[in-house]
């Protein structure tokens, strides 16, 4: 309810940041955990979150690393709830060891912060980030088949064994191993807190902690703003193929306003703890990733004739169904669609693309 402590974890991320600013509209007291007072100053000084004014119901508290043991146990004191966004994303890899960047960061982090949550006594409810990966089976991610089965928030995936060499591969098989290991831990530990997972797709829409067009190459919105920019190449993948071992898309999106309103409404004590809600497109939409050239040259037509949006990109669509509308039903929302949601990716780009622009024009007189 408003006005109870909230422990947010990846508050520096696209969802995080955009969760962060959701969960002070809706009048809850944020204590964000992040690894550097660097990082709180990141978030402090966001013009879009000075813009709100909700300086009062925000604090911070420094884990310098979130996977050592009892590394939540100090900050979880007098909190009611705990939103655990952070985990690593595809886009920030870095170096070759995928098991101890991707698996260790997300078992390890999520089930320290429910042993943590557990000796705090005060903890009544953990949303957790999941992805719609850890509840489809990988080879839809990555094979242009068919499959009519309708995966939904109660499907689950079997754990995958490594070495992983495909970066992409080693990240679904984090998310399948913390949300198994997860339900694991609450099946016998039985805690005093109940467990809400959500599930989005590749999260779309401003992000407002980007700012730099450098920054947009870091996040899932890089997937359609490469299509606009003319790199995404479906014969070479020039620009993810360390990310993926083909040049094909599922057909899975979501808007990070939506994605965000969910995770805060998911602290509500009406909605039945410990289940999950996919917060994604259907896949039974009809949508495709080459939707984003008509998008593009409908709303930026000058950007595609001056060159700044080059619009020559494009990825192969592959159909992934999932059914999210328990996910509306619950919560009464209506998901924003792919037109509206890479307008805004693209258009933020613009913006930010302008700024540099004139700042090198001023940096050059």
């Amino acid at each position: 309810m408003a006005g109870d402590l909230v422990l947010l974890t990846g508050a520096t991320g696209h969802l995080g940041f955009r969760t962060l600013r959701t969960a002070l509209e809706h009048g809850y007291n944020v204590r964000a955990a992040v690894r550097s007072e660097a990082k709180a100053e990141l978030v402090r000084s966001n013009p879009v979150l000075k813009a709100i004014n909700k300086d009062d119901q925000l604090s911070f508290v420094i884990v310098p690393d979130f996977i050592e043991p009892g590394a939540f146990d100090e900050v979880v004191k007098d909190v009611k709830y705990i939103i655990h966004v952070a985990s690593p994303i595809p886009m920030k890899a870095a170096g070759d060891d995928f098991e101890k960047f991707f698996i260790q960061p997300a078992v390890q982090g999520t089930l320290g912060v429910f042993e943590s949550a557990r000796k705090s006594g005060t903890v009544k409810r953990i949303v957790v980030t999941s992805s719609v990966v850890a509840i489809v089976p990988p080879k839809l991610w990555f094979f242009d088949k068919i499959v009519d089965e309708v995966f939904n928030a109660e499907s689950r995936q079997p754990e995958m064994e490594g070495p992983f060499e495909v970066l992409q591969v080693a990240y679904i098989a984090s998310k399948v191993a913390a949300l198994n290991r997860a339900e694991a831990w609450i099946k016998q530990e039985k805690p005093d807190f109940d467990v809400i997972h959500v599930y989005p797709s590749f999260i779309l829409g401003r992000d407002d902690m980007a700012d730099s067009t450098k920054a947009f190459q870091t996040g899932t919105n890089a997937v359609p703003l490469n299509i606009a920019l003319g790199t995404a190449d479906p014969k070479t993948q020039k620009a993810c193929d360390r990310a993926r071992p083909s040049a094909l898309y599922p057909n899975s999106y979501n808007n990070v306003n939506d994605c965000a309103k969910v995770h805060v409404l998911a602290l509500d004590p009406k909605v039945e703890g410990n289940q999950g809600f996919i917060v994604s497109s259907t896949g039974m939409d009809g949508m495709t990733w080459k939707e984003a050239n008509r998008i593009v040259a409908k709303h930026f037509p000058d950007a595609v004739k001056d060159g700044r949006l080059p619009n020559t990109g494009g990825y192969e669509t592959i159909v992934c169904k999932v059914d999210s509308s328990k996910t509306e039903e619950t919560f009464g929302v209506k998901f924003t669609n792919f037109e509206a949601s890479v307008v805004s990716v693209v258009g933020h780009y613009l913006e930010v693309l302008d700024k540099e622009s004139k700042g090198q024009q001023t940096n050059g007189h």
